[in-house]
């Protein structure tokens, strides 16, 4: 540990002023310092007021972590989404080019139509959400990141299209019943996670971390905060299984499985 620069706080000044007064010394962004009182200690954050610390009144130590670069959060949603939306298509548009010759000359089964456009409408929305609902409280995300987030989400486009769109495909053993009850329901679910999404959105003010205590509202499909905490990862678990029964595809159940483990933890 070492001393990397000395700055004059008020009592009454939050944690990110004294973050702002000291960029020049340590050379290091906002976003990128984690201020602690203790070395090992959690981060503080940045709305606390320097009061409220139990530090001394004067010579008070704070320290600083370098989080290293960092890139918005709403960047890397977007980039997580748009990979799946161009992806997916690919084996959908052009199976010649993915299986090879006579690929294209195959018809596709109406459950493989159904899936791509559903699983269209699903990235389509979310980047919609990322765009103009979502609200983050936090600004960014450690760079490294990036390649972690992206390749789990466009890995298993690639994974789940292949097969889906694969020409040895076999259609649901329930024929279409089976197709019309995974698109309906996969319908739902998607509506249900974006009014939930929508009601998250109203709780938090613009530029703030607020975190009012979600209730159901006039839209039905919010009731479901009565019964879980976060109906909008309920949501998001339905349309993947619904999916999963439309296609009737393993490697569907697989990425419907590991995503909502995901989402759990």
């Amino acid at each position: 540990l070492r001393q990397l620069c000395t700055s004059l706080l008020r009592q009454s000044s939050v944690v990110k002023y004294g973050k702002c007064t000291s960029i020049l010394e340590l050379k290091l962004t906002v976003e990128r310092q984690s201020v602690r009182v203790e070395p090992k200690g959690k981060a503080i954050p940045d709305e606390k007021q320097i009061k409220e610390l139990g530090l001394a009144a004067q010579n008070a130590h704070l320290y600083v972590r370098d989080l290293g670069p960092q890139i918005p959060w709403k960047t890397v949603f977007l980039l997580e989404y748009a990979g799946p939306l161009l992806i997916y298509p690919l084996f959908y548009i052009r199976p010649g080019f993915i299986y090879g010759e006579g690929a294209a000359e195959r018809p596709y089964h109406l459950a493989v139509t159904y899936a791509f456009i559903c699983w269209s409408i699903h990235y389509a929305k979310r980047l919609f959400e990322t765009e103009f609902i979502h609200r983050f409280s936090n600004g960014t995300m450690p760079r490294f990141n990036l390649v972690k987030n992206c390749s789990y989400y466009w890995g298993f486009a690639a994974f789940v299209a292949y097969f889906v769109n694969h020409p040895a495909y076999h259609p649901p053993y329930f024929g279409d019943y089976q197709v019309y009850l995974g698109l309906v329901g996969f319908a739902i679910a998607e509506f249900g996670n974006l009014s939930i999404h929508i009601l998250l959105r109203n709780l938090r003010p613009p530029g703030t971390r607020e975190r009012r205590i979600p209730r159901p509202d006039g839209n039905p499909m919010s009731l479901l905060f009565n019964f879980v905490s976060c109906p909008n990862y309920t949501y998001e678990a339905l349309s993947w299984l619904f999916f999963t029964i439309m296609v009737q595809s393993l490697p569907s159940e697989f990425w419907e499985l590991h995503h909502f483990m995901s989402c759990s933890n």
